[in-house]
């Protein structure tokens, strides 16, 4: 197949749309930036497009609350085009805003006919916060996480508690190996009694990232696109440089679907 080509959609306060460009032709795609206004105008214009990214930011400024805005106009505008991008085979991404907006949809991810079936609000802590976790694979599903067990990212949020309806939903999300990334010690291990700041915002499940059932769309709170060349790593020089970043693992495996 000829590169893949992606969708950076940008929307204002979007400011890590160059860093996930840059990802994702690092991983051998060509990237697009398109602003939310022109998608709007000619949704017709994802035909043309493999993958669609909605990259990390502060969309409108996460009036409301976070990425409600840009949720609400995808949600009235888009929501059918979308649908056939994704009934095609193709693949979306939601990173940190991006997974805020595509949850906030409630068409996207995870779909419920019921309604919203969970959110991302508020960390439990009350703050914004910016470190580096540590992040636990369930990769039987989802596509973006083929081959990958254990990342070690940067987070920067502070709307990233996930929260599920209720026990059932939940459940349902964990039975269907759709809580994809969850956040985890050093050495791998989580549970119930994961405290701060190896969970850093109180997610329930520990949950970081979520896919659909298709396993095409995902959405995490962490940024890989922040640790994509060696040197990222906060510890770099005192723990040598390694091959590449990890992160370039979530868009290389993106690339590679339609390879």
């Amino acid at each position: 197949m000829p590169q893949p080509k992606a969708i950076i959609l940008r929307a204002p306060g979007t400011n890590c749309d160059q860093e996930t460009g840059y990802a994702f032709e690092k991983a051998g795609a060509a990237a697009d930036y398109i602003h939310i206004n022109q998608l709007m105008e000619n949704p017709s214009v994802l035909a043309d497009y493999q993958i669609l990214c909605l990259p990390g930011g502060f969309s409108y400024g996460d009036d409301i609350a976070a990425g409600r805005v840009l949720a609400s106009q995808m949600q009235s505008t888009l929501a059918a085009a979308i649908g056939e991008f994704h009934d095609a085979g193709k693949l979306v991404l939601g990173i940190c805003n991006g997974f805020q907006i595509l949850i906030k949809t409630g068409f996207l991810l995870p779909r419920d006919e019921s309604g919203l079936p969970a959110t991302l609000t508020w960390n439990n802590h009350g703050r914004f916060i910016d470190c580096w976790v540590n992040l636990k694979t369930d990769n039987e599903k989802c596509v973006f996480l083929k081959d990958v067990d254990h990342m070690y990212l940067p987070i920067a949020h502070a709307e990233g508690q996930f929260v599920a309806r209720d026990a059932e939903v939940m459940d349902n999300l964990k039975t269907n190996n759709q809580l994809a990334l969850t956040y985890c010690r050093a050495d791998g291990s989580n549970g119930a009694d994961l405290e701060f700041p190896a969970n850093p915002n109180g997610s329930k499940e520990n949950v970081a990232g979520v896919c659909d059932a298709t396993g095409r769309i995902f959405g995490l709170m962490p940024h890989p696109e922040r640790f994509i060349d060696p040197t990222h790593h906060p510890r770099w020089t005192r723990e040598g440089l390694k091959d590449e970043g990890e992160g370039l693992a979530v868009f290389r495996n993106a690339v590679d679907y339609f390879g």
